[in-house]
């Protein structure tokens, strides 16, 4: 009866999960940081991945994976901070 409402708990926390909440917020470095960038990527196609990397406001390095989206806008899909060592 436990595991019973153990699951049917969990079923419910992630019914209640919002996809919005779980997208990549910009970061300062971020290309969409502060919004879209200005220019448009006409030459590259649709679904094309960008890969940018530069160092956080911590001295971190930042490597961020965008997805070009069909109204040539870009989509932040993966960040990956790799942390030096002291």
């Amino acid at each position: 009866m436990k595991s019973i409402i153990s699951l049917l708990t969990c079923l419910f926390l992630l019914a209640a999960c919002d996809q919005a909440q779980m997208e990549l917020q910009p970061i300062p470095g971020s290309i969409t940081y502060g919004g879209q960038p200005r220019m448009k990527l006409t030459q590259s196609p649709v679904g094309a991945r960008i890969s940018h990397d530069f160092t956080d406001n911590h001295g971190q390095d930042v490597h961020e994976t965008y997805i070009l989206q069909p109204d040539r806008s870009l989509k932040l899909v993966n960040r990956q901070v790799m942390t030096r060592p002291f």
